[in-house]
């Protein structure tokens, strides 16, 4: 990539630096949507031998560049996110991908449409990785951050993505059993944070 063409995409990956998700740190402060993207791209790498015969170079890709669209929309919770806000984010993120030189707008281009189409091991495996992170993190968050829907829906969330291979299986009940000795914890201390956020 040309050194303009290189600088041009690293200011809108920039964004995603400043754009906060809904989900908070363990030190009390709101997650940018970089540093989800970095942790579940992450989790891609320390699991790769789980997946002898998957492309775990792709699986990467993947979740490196899994919520560019963001750099364009912010992060909508996926409890609010309407059929509305997907279309829009697709069309910018399709809009500016379309701007990239090749290989990387061909590239980025059928990731995105493999993502989408959740048909192949490796867009499952993004997928359920990704699930996973958010849940990890509201898992390392101060009880307190919890909205009160997210007492339930935390323990499901994820189920239906991860239920495609025995390792993520496995994954998403040990995360199930962090997140309800949380919830256990909290209350025994009084300390749920059903009342108030921060």
């Amino acid at each position: 990539m040309e050194i303009q063409a290189l600088l041009q995409a690293m200011a809108v990956a920039e964004h995603l630096k400043n754009n906060t998700r809904h989900s908070w740190t363990s030190q009390g402060r709101h997650e940018s949507v970089a540093e989800h993207s970095w942790r579940v791209t992450l989790m891609a790498y320390f699991v790769r031998d789980e997946y002898p015969d998957l492309d775990m170079d792709k699986v990467i890709r993947m979740c490196l560049i899994h919520d560019l669209g963001e750099a364009f929309t912010g992060d909508i919770p996926a409890f609010v996110k309407t059929e509305e806000d997907e279309e829009r984010e697709t069309a910018l993120l399709s809009d500016w991908v379309n701007t990239l030189p090749e290989p990387f707008r061909t590239e980025m281009g059928e990731l995105y449409r493999e993502m989408d189409a959740q048909e192949t091991a490796e867009a499952r495996l993004y997928k359920a990785l990704d699930r996973m992170e958010t849940i990890i993190q509201h898992n390392e968050a101060p009880l307190s951050t919890w909205l009160p829907l997210e007492y339930e829906k935390n323990l499901e969330y994820g189920k239906e993505q991860c239920a495609f291979s025995p390792y993520t299986k496995a994954l998403q009940e040990m995360v199930k059993e962090v997140c309800l000795e949380k919830i256990r914890q909290g209350a025994a201390e009084g300390a749920d944070g059903k009342e108030t956020n921060p």
